[in-house]
């Protein structure tokens, strides 16, 4: 049976508990909102599948998948590719899944956007739900199931999450579905949910209204100084670039990430995924011809099946091929893990007796020197 005796064991992906024939595990949350399973042995028969589907105690990710090319890639609609994190890419694929009845399954908040969980979308005016990053670890809860029945049905469905996640919704299938389509994400760690709760709740206090919108990569500014915005119920709104908003801040700082990601087995060139998605950081040295300032996906084909199925929205994209030791030069969280726990370890151990900004302020700050850097470069921007 699963036991969690070091944290950075577990990434959280739920796979044991989707499995688990006794539904005798649930995934119970620890002190930062990280998720981890408890089984309850009065249930439990010891029949051994969660450790033999648990893709962190395999060490390594599900099949043989090769990267065959890669792109740069923008989708032509403005509008879509404003309300994306990147180059709009996803839309365009969730929206050819969905044009065959097919299902896409994604990160979404909830009402409150205090959480984020994996939820199936079934329709074009839902896909927006699911678009736009959320610097926050996604719940997956009982979706692997939904995959499967869906897959069942004979259902096209694409699934899009973490390596992780990504992983561990494959272990749980245990076998090769032709109708699905995975999908992860660059990801350089994911983010504790209680304290995106705390920033949340300091927030709606500070504004006096209840929160009716999150973006962590509002683009009004453009793609490269993007920054976070938050609306209210109350016509209000929050909005400051990412290197002053102290959540923000926190992130980068590594203040407040899961254990596992600091050793991360799913990073790679070697996908478990069939595409993989993120932003093409480096645009000028990779790309210069698209680089506008709207946005530019990354895209990586790891798979035939992959291939297919980009090549179904190819022709309605503005790409060009790239080079993949270019493209990890300029984006190293596709392949690097994080160096240090450190601040991590001192975060958590305070976590909850201070004021949630203070303690990001006390973290998180800014050097002097880092606030002269940013300063002079807005000066040079806007000669």
């Amino acid at each position: 049976m699963i036991r969690i005796v070091d944290k950075s064991a577990c990434c959280g992906c739920s796979a044991c508990f989707n499995l688990c024939p006794q539904k005798c595990i649930s995934m119970e949350n620890d002190k930062m909102g990280f998720m981890y399973p408890s089984v309850d042995m009065e249930k439990c028969v010891g029949c051994g599948l969660c450790e033999n589907i648990c893709p962190s105690l395999k060490k390594g990710t599900i099949g043989e998948n090769v990267r065959l090319i890669t792109y740069a890639a923008q989708n032509p609609n403005d509008v879509i590719r404003q309300s994306s994190s990147s180059g709009g890419i996803f839309t365009s694929l969730a929206q050819y899944i969905l044009s065959q009845n097919g299902v896409v399954f994604g990160a979404a908040f909830d009402r409150t956007f205090r959480k984020v969980q994996h939820v199936a979308v079934q329709t074009s005016q839902d896909l927006y739900r699911i678009q736009g990053s959320k610097y926050v670890q996604s719940n997956a809860g009982c979706s692997y199931r939904t995959v499967k029945e869906f897959l069942e049905q004979g259902r096209l469905v694409l699934f899009s999450g973490t390596l992780c996640q990504v992983a561990g919704l494959q272990a749980f299938l245990h076998k090769d579905y032709q109708n699905l389509y995975l999908i992860d994400v660059v990801c350089y760690g994911v983010p504790a949910p209680k304290v995106w709760d705390a920033y949340i709740d300091s927030l709606e206090k500070k504004y006096n209204g209840r929160v009716t919108k999150v973006s962590f990569r509002d683009k009004r500014n453009g793609w490269n100084d993007y920054v976070i915005s938050v609306k209210f119920d109350n016509g209000k709104e929050y909005v400051n670039c990412r290197s002053d908003d102290p959540y923000m801040r926190g992130f980068l700082h590594d203040c407040y990430l899961r254990p596992a990601c600091y050793q991360c087995e799913f990073k790679g060139l070697n996908r478990a995924s069939d595409i993989t998605l993120g932003d093409l950081w480096g645009i000028d040295h990779i790309a210069p011809k698209l680089n506008d300032d709207k946005g530019t996906s990354l895209v990586m084909i790891s798979s035939e099946r992959g291939k297919l199925l980009f090549e179904k929205v190819l022709s309605d994209m503005i790409f060009q091929m790239v080079k993949i030791k270019e493209v990890v030069k300029y984006n190293p969280a596709i392949e690097a893990n994080i160096h240090t726990g450190q601040n991590n370890i001192a975060f958590e151990k305070d976590f909850g007796n201070k004021p949630i900004t203070a303690l990001l302020n006390q973290y998180c700050s800014k050097s002097v020197i880092k606030k002269l850097i940013q300063k002079i470069r807005t000066a040079m921007k806007h000669r």
